[in-house]
């Protein structure tokens, strides 16, 4: 029963910081699950297999958001889930920990960055909408998806930074597309993919996971929604520091 209780309050935590940061669940919630008594193979299975609920808590609140391009999001989601399932094939055959350690390194500088560049997406810019735009960044949005779905944490933190970068969307909105597809479609593929492979997933825990995944997708989204760029912004800064930290001491 603690352990339950534990999952459920750590896990609500993590899912709902994430929601409204626009990425860092694994932050919180896979330690979790490692403290709790899982191998770091079948923590990842079973983290990844949850993680999906978050996406769909967001999109539960995001659904009639008028302001989503769903043709737009076709693309970032066909893009990022090929790199998912490659990425979940690959994670067999590199390093983890100089893997980890150099994204953790790139997490912080991206933190960094954000910090101090004020401007960074505090107002919608859209551009780079051409062919070369979409080919450049479908190749980046690939990349990203293959750091899904070979890592613990940290690849939706660089969708939100890539979407405002690159495609100039505001901090709001980056979030929305974040969770929507990186959230529900790229997590779900990387369990389903972990699971063709036989990694092994704590299926006991997945239903209070799943609860309070979806939980605090909507309840991120909701903040979302009530707070302006600026505190996104914020929380952004202090989530992607904070889980480039914890990759390079993993």
């Amino acid at each position: 029963m603690i352990n339950y209780v534990v999952l459920m309050l750590a896990s609500l935590a993590a899912n709902t910081m994430s929601a409204f940061a626009g990425g860092g669940a694994g932050l919180l919630q896979l330690p979790v699950l490692i403290f709790l008594g899982l191998p770091f193979a079948e923590a990842l299975s079973t983290h990844k297999m949850a993680t999906f609920a978050l996406g769909l808590g967001s999109i539960a609140r995001n659904i009639k958001n008028e302001a989503i391009n769903w043709r737009f999001a076709s693309y970032l989601m066909l893009c990022g889930v090929t790199g998912t399932i490659a990425g979940a094939y690959l994670i067999l055959n590199i390093p983890d920990q100089a893997a980890k350690m150099t994204l953790g390194i790139l997490t912080v500088g991206m933190g960094v960055y954000s910090l101090f560049k004020k401007s960074m997406g505090q107002d919608s810019a859209p551009k780079n909408r051409d062919v070369r735009g979409y080919v450049i960044g479908g190749i980046v949005l690939f990349l990203l998806g293959v750091f899904n779905g070979s890592l613990s944490s940290g690849s939706g933190l660089f969708v939100t930074v890539w979407l405002i970068l690159w495609f100039g969307l505001d901090y709001k909105m980056a979030v929305v597309y974040t969770m929507t597809l990186v959230g529900f479609f790229w997590n779900l593929t990387g369990g389903l993919s972990l699971l063709a492979m036989g990694s092994p997933v704590h299926w006991n825990w997945l239903p209070v996971l799943w609860v309070a995944s979806f939980v605090g997708g909507w309840l991120g989204a909701h903040l979302g929604h009530l707070k302006g760029n600026l505190w996104i912004k914020r929380v952004f800064v202090f989530v992607t520091i904070a889980s480039g930290i914890a990759l390079m001491v993993k």
